[in-house]
């Protein structure tokens, strides 16, 4: 089991210094637009992944006009008590530790303490480019498998380097092949490995992101996802190999796993050209729970679900509909903002759940 019974914000966004204890398993948070609802979830996101959920810099998450911050984060895991630590030096140098151990690398902390986190600008996942799925799913395959993740570190690193050695071929006007075929062979077995944990992982993800779709919305839109990559074309070292002359050409790798896809279609045609909003927010929420799930299967409890002005996002029903799933149906700690407390009050007392609130002022 995880809990976060309590965090304390120093200098962070618009918190300058304050403490909030949990107490109940389900939290909901209340506030006007400004008062720093969706900061707080950050901040939990942040302890659980050592980096902001919205990929801003340190430096722009510190309070307005001062230097340095300080988020700290008690936990129950497994019946065991847990302290995590993050400082973010005037230096902009970052230390995280946990029970006063510090981090040598911060990839040995992911997967420790899950969580999902799912905020409005979310919708780019089915609407948006295929880094976005992409990044989806990285985010859940790199807190389930070390390997995956030390893998994947391993891939972007290397392809900066080809990227580098490509332009570079073309300011000087000859290249040097000994070194593209070294980076070729490194970035090959490492885009390899990547396309194989992929491939297992979305066979056994996308039938959940099905039974979730149709849990939320109450029907079946015929929504089906399909795994897209060069790799089911050849291996990827026979792919770079014919890919040689375009990528001098371009500088840049255009053939690997850094292109991969999930395809989302509605019946015969694309699911963003043809979904309405309603579809697209409930197949956003879909994918979301599958990720909870698929991390709960794999860590034998659940990750912390944190829910972002999600009443803005589905109607009436629908919202029904999740909130009895995710603070009824299962175990795991919830947290849920909303600028309306009434709103909120009824929408957790119609499931007939405990909760706390948390109200922010400005």
């Amino acid at each position: 089991m995880l809990r976060l019974q309590s965090i304390a914000l120093y200098q962070f966004r618009n918190y300058l210094q304050q403490s909030f204890p949990f107490t109940e398993r389900v939290v909901g948070i209340c506030g006007l637009n400004g008062t720093g609802k969706t900061n707080l979830l950050d901040t939990i996101y942040y302890l659980s992944f050592t980096k902001s959920y919205f990929s801003r810099p340190d430096s722009q998450n510190v309070h307005h006009g001062l230097a340095g911050i300080r988020m700290e984060g008690h936990y129950e895991l497994n019946d065991e008590q847990q302290q995590l630590i993050c400082i973010v030096r005037e230096n902009n140098k970052k230390e995280f530790s946990i029970n006063g151990e510090e981090y040598k690398k911060f990839s040995e902390h992911i997967g420790r303490f899950p969580c999902v986190m799912i905020a409005p600008d979310d919708v780019e996942l089915v609407t948006g480019s295929s880094e976005e799925r992409r990044k989806f799913m990285d985010t859940i395959l790199s807190q389930i498998n070390r390997n995956y993740l030390q893998h994947l570190i391993d891939y972007t690193k290397l392809l900066q380097q080809r990227n580098s050695l490509l332009k570079q071929a073309a300011e000087q006007g000859r290249t040097d092949e000994a070194l593209l075929e070294i980076y070729s062979e490194q970035l090959s077995a490492k885009g390899q490995y990547i396309f194989e944990q992929r491939k297992l992982f979305l066979e056994t993800l996308l039938p959940v992101v099905d039974g979730f779709y149709k849990k939320i919305s109450g029907k079946d839109d015929g929504i089906t996802a399909k795994y897209e990559s060069q790799l089911f074309d050849g291996n990827m070292m026979q792919l770079l190999q014919g890919s040689r002359q375009r990528d001098l050409a371009l500088q840049r790798t255009t053939m690997g796993i850094h292109k991969d896809d999930i395809e989302l279609m509605m019946g015969n045609a694309s699911f963003k050209a043809e979904a309405s909003q309603g579809q697209r927010k409930s197949l956003l929420f879909a994918l979301k729970l599958a990720e909870w799930q698929t991390l709960k299967n794999n860590k034998g409890f659940s990750p912390i679900l944190l829910l972002d002005d999600v009443f803005e996002k589905l109607d009436e029903q629908r919202m029904h509909n999740l909130l009895h799933w995710v603070c009824n149906e299962d175990d795991g700690q919830v947290f849920i903002t909303d600028t309306h407390k009434e709103r909120l009050e009824k929408s957790l007392q119609g499931i007939g759940v405990a909760y706390q609130l948390v109200e922010l002022e400005g």
